[in-house]
C-alpha cells in the first residue's frame, strides 16, 4: 500500500479521497490554486502546494506542475478524483514515466475509450448493442447533416471527447442542424480541446442506466450493480439512485455482463462506468464508458457496504479485488441529490456568492468493517463549508447529498426529510426544486426519462404564491425582536422599543416584498414581543416566544410555529415547514432600494467570456431573438432580445471578458 498519495483535484471530491486515505494510514498532498487557498481540500490534506492562478487551465490542468509537485513531495501515487485529469491519457502516460502510479486505468483504456466515437466502434466490433447514429471522422457540416437526416429527426450531437452533459444537442429539425452543429463544436472545442461530434438518433423517453465495474491487474473484473441517472437537465445528472427501479435481475446480469466484457475488451483496471441508455421495453444501447470514478460512485456504495475509493487504491497498489462477483450483495435502496448553487426558475443559472449561512442535516459519517459499511440514513459529501465562496471558475456544486433506505419508499422519505433540513444563505441553491422533484408522482412512482424534468415542467416549477402570513410573522418578529435586542440602557425611558403609549397603542407599518409581490402588514403593540399583527383587514395575536442561533418559535393566534429566520442586512430568509422564502424589508429610514432593469440595457448576469455575437450596430430584432451568447461555468447562455427593438451599440467582442451585471450592448425597444 502507498505511504503518500496526491490528490490531483479539489473540492468535494479530494474530500473525500482524503477521508479514505486518512483511515488507511496514507498521508495526503493537495494542490489548489490562488482561488482555493483557503478551501476544505487544502484543510483535509496534510499538506498543500499552490500551482497557479484560479481558471482551471493554469493550475488543475497543468499535468506536468502537479507530477513535478508529486515528485517533490514524495507522494508515490496521484489520484485524479473525476474532471480535470481524471481521463486524460497523456497525463496517466506521463505519470507513469515519472515512476508515479496513476490511480486509474491504464492509458491504452483511456485512449480506447475516451473517444465516444472510437468506443463506439470498439463495442460494435464485440456485438454490443449500439444507438443508430454517425460515428465517423468525417466533420464537415453539409455531409454531418446529410447523415442526420439520413438517421431521421430528432437527433443528437454529442462532443466525441465530451462528458458531464458539455457538448450536446438535440436538433428536431434538419434547418436547425447546422446552427446546433457550430455551438456544439464551440461549446467542445472550449471544454475538451477538441470539437469532433457525433451523430445519433435521440430516443424518446429513454433511461439512463449505467453500470459500475472494478478491475484488477491481475484479469479479475466485477460489477456492482446499477444505478438510474435518467433525471437530468442539460444533460447534467440532478438525482441518481441504485438500484434502478424495475430492474430485473436476468436485465440486471445481462447489462452487469456486458459492462465487464466492455472493460475486459480494453484491459481495464480500476473503477469504471459502463453507461447505457434502455428504451421503456427494456431494450438497451451502449453510450460510453467513464474511465474514472463517477459523481454518483456513493449510492453503489451505500447500496453494497463498499469504499470505492479504498477499492481505487488497493489495485493501484497491485492488490486483488477484495471480494468476487458471488461475494457482492444488493442492500436496501440509495439516492443521491446533487445541492447545485444555481437558480432553476431561471434556467438553471449559475449563482455566484458566498455561503453565508449553512446548516445541514445531521449526517453519520462514512464506517467501514471488514470491507462491508452499515448504511447511514444520510451522507454528506462536500468541498466548502459556511463561509466558503462558490466562484465562477469551477463546478457550482455545493454538496452531494445520500440518502439510504431499507426500501425505496423509505429512502425517499429520508431525501425528503434531509432537504428540508438543509438550509443555505447567500446564493440561489436548486433545493427547493429538488424537493418538488422528489414529491412529484413521476419521480415517486418511478416513471423515469431524461425528459422527465421538461415533461413535468409546470408542476416542477409553480407559479409564484404569495407570501403567507406565518412567513410574515416570523420575519416581523424577528426584525421586531433585535430591535428590542439592541437596547442598551433599559432604564432610559427614550431607548424603550415596547411602543407604550400615554393615550393608545403604537401602530406601525411594515413593509416586505418578495419574487411574488409586496406586503404591507401593520403591527400594533402591546406589550414587549407581544403585537397585533393587521394584514388584510385580518387581526392576529403574535407573540415571539424564543430564538437560538437561526431558530425561531412564535406564537400566532392559537399555533405554535417553529422555523428559521436568518437575516443579512435587510433580506429575511424564512424556513419553515421545508419552505425557503427570501423578504426583503423596506426600511424607510435607508431608502436604498434600487432597480436593476434599465431600458435598453442587456446586462450579464454572471461572470463570463462573450464567445459569439450574433446581430451588428444597426440591426433591428424581434423579441426572443438571440443576440450573443456568453461562456461561464463551462456552459453556454444566450443573450435574447428582451422586446422588439434596435440594437445602437455592441460593447464587448468575441472573447472579451465579462463581469457579472456589465452592459453588453445598448438596445432601444419598440
Amino acid at each position: 500500500m502507498f505511504s503518500k498519495i496526491l490528490i490531483a483535484n479539489r473540492g468535494e471530491i479530494a474530500c473525500r479521497v482524503a477521508e479514505t486515505a486518512r483511515k488507511l494510514g496514507i498521508k495526503t498532498v493537495a494542490v489548489y490554486s490562488e482561488a482555493d487557498a483557503q478551501a476544505k481540500h487544502v484543510a483535509a490534506c496534510d499538506e498543500a502546494v499552490l500551482i497557479g492562478p484560479a481558471p482551471a487551465k493554469e493550475s488543475y490542468l497543468l499535468g506536468d506542475k502537479i507530477i513535478a509537485v508529486a515528485l517533490a513531495t514524495g507522494a508515490q501515487a496521484i489520484h485524479p478524483g473525476y474532471g480535470f485529469l481524471s481521463e486524460n491519457a497523456g497525463f496517466a502516460e506521463a505519470c507513469a514515466k515519472a515512476g508515479l502510479v496513476f490511480i486509474g486505468p491504464p492509458a491504452s483504456a483511456i485512449h480506447a475509450m475516451g473517444s465516444k466515437s472510437a468506443a463506439k466502434a470498439l463495442m460494435e466490433k464485440a456485438k454490443v448493442p449500439l444507438v443508430p447514429g454517425y460515428h465517423g471522422d468525417n466533420q464537415d457540416a453539409d455531409f454531418l447533416q446529410k447523415e442526420a437526416d439520413r438517421i431521421s429527426y430528432p437527433v443528437l450531437l454529442k462532443a466525441s471527447a465530451g462528458g458531464g452533459g458539455k457538448g450536446m444537442r438535440i436538433v428536431g429539425k434538419s434547418e436547425d442542424f447546422k446552427a446546433a452543429l457550430a455551438s456544439c463544436k464551440r461549446e467542445a472545442i472550449n471544454s475538451f480541446g477538441d470539437d469532433k461530434v457525433l451523430v445519433e438518433r435521440y430516443l424518446t423517453r429513454p433511461r439512463h442506466i449505467e453500470i459500475q465495474v472494478f478491475a484488477d491487474s491481475h484479469g479479475e473484473c466485477v460489477y456492482l450493480f446499477e444505478r438510474d441517472c435518467s433525471v437530468q437537465r442539460r444533460h447534467q445528472k440532478v438525482l441518481e439512485e441504485a438500484p434502478a427501479p424495475g430492474m430485473s435481475e436476468e436485465r440486471r446480469r445481462a447489462m452487469g455482463e456486458a459492462a465487464v466484457a466492455a472493460a475486459k475488451a480494453v484491459g481495464y483496471v480500476g473503477a469504471g462506468t459502463v453507461e447505457f441508455i434502455a428504451n421503456q421495453d427494456g431494450s438497451f444501447y451502449f453510450m460510453e464508458m467513464n474511465t474514472r470514478l463517477q459523481v454518483e460512485h456513493p449510492v453503489t456504495e451505500m447500496i453494497t457496504g463498499l469504499d470505492l475509493v479504498e477499492w481505487q487504491l488497493r489495485v493501484a497498489s497491485g492488490e486483488h479485488l477484495p471480494l468476487r462477483q458471488e461475494q457482492l450483495q444488493l442492500n436496501g435502496h440509495a439516492i443521491e441529490a446533487r445541492i447545485y448553487a444555481e437558480n432553476p426558475e431561471k434556467g438553471f443559472l449559475p449563482s455566484i456568492g458566498t455561503l453565508r449561512y449553512l446548516h445541514t442535516p445531521p449526517a453519520v459519517h462514512f464506517r467501514v468493517d471488514s470491507h462491508v459499511q452499515t448504511p447511514a440514513a444520510v451522507r454528506i459529501d462536500s468541498g466548502v463549508r459556511e463561509g466558503d465562496a462558490i466562484s465562477p471558475f469551477y463546478d457550482p456544486m455545493i454538496a452531494k447529498l445520500i440518502v439510504w433506505g431499507k426500501d425505496r419508499a423509505a429512502a425517499l422519505a429520508n431525501m425528503a426529510a434531509a432537504l428540508a433540513q438543509y438550509r443555505i444563505v447567500g446564493l440561489a441553491t436548486n433545493i427547493g426544486f429538488l424537493q418538488r422533484l422528489i414529491a412529484g408522482q413521476a419521480f415517486s412512482t418511478a416513471d423515469l426519462d431524461t425528459g422527465l424534468i421538461e415533461r413535468n415542467h409546470d408542476a416542477l416549477f409553480p407559479a409564484l404564491q404569495p407570501a403567507s402570513t406565518a412567513t410574515l410573522a416570523m420575519a416581523a418578529s424577528l426584525l421586531l425582536s433585535q430591535e428590542a435586542e439592541r437596547v442598551g440602557d433599559s432604564s432610559n425611558p427614550w431607548a424603550q422599543t415596547s411602543g407604550w403609549r400615554m393615550n393608545g397603542s403604537l401602530l406601525r407599518a411594515l413593509q416586505f416584498a418578495d419574487e411574488a409581490g409586496s406586503y404591507q402588514i401593520h403591527v400594533e403593540y402591546r406589550s414587549n414581543r407581544q403585537w397585533i399583527l393587521h394584514r388584510d383587514g385580518v387581526q392576529h395575536a403574535l407573540r415571539f416566544d424564543k430564538q437560538g442561533d437561526a431558530d425561531l418559535r412564535i406564537t400566532l393566534d392559537d399555533s405554535t410555529l417553529a422555523g428559521n429566520v436568518v437575516r443579512d442586512a435587510d433580506i429575511f430568509h424564512v424556513f419553515h415547514q421545508g419552505r425557503h422564502a427570501v423578504l426583503t424589508w423596506d426600511d424607510p429610514l435607508a431608502h436604498a432600494g434600487h432597480s436593476e432593469s434599465e431600458g435598453g440595457r442587456l446586462t450579464a448576469p454572471m461572470p463570463g467570456k462573450i464567445v459569439a455575437v450574433l446581430v451588428e450596430k444597426g440591426h433591428s430584432v424581434v423579441k426572443g431573438a438571440p443576440l450573443l451568447i456568453m461562456e461561464a461555468m463551462k456552459m453556454e447562455h444566450t443573450i435574447a432580445a428582451p422586446a422588439d427593438g434596435v440594437i445602437d451599440e455592441l460593447l464587448y467582442l468575441v472573447g472579451d471578458q465579462v463581469t457579472e451585471g456589465a452592459q453588453l450592448l445598448a438596445f432601444t425597444p419598440g
